[in-house]
């Protein structure tokens, strides 16, 4: 790949945005982790469903910018 078609930088077994395509992936993504915290907190009733249900959306959005990440690196 050539440096213009870069997204993201590899740092150790993570992926950081380095161009503005990255950014608009990222910024996105982490509201979304956020967005699913506070869903989680306020409109969930046991702890149990808390952290079943935050697993479940952390490892699958990680999966798919991960994924993005090795694709575009």
């Amino acid at each position: 790949m050539n440096k213009k078609s870069i997204w993201f930088k590899r740092v150790r077994n993570s992926y950081i945005p380095c161009a503005w395509q990255g950014w608009l992936l990222y910024i996105p993504f982490t509201s979304y982790l956020v967005y699913v915290l506070i869903y989680a907190f306020n409109e969930l009733g046991s702890a149990s469903e808390i952290v079943f249900f935050v697993f479940v959306q952390f490892v699958c959005s990680g999966l798919v910018m991960s994924y993005i990440g090795k694709l575009k690196s």
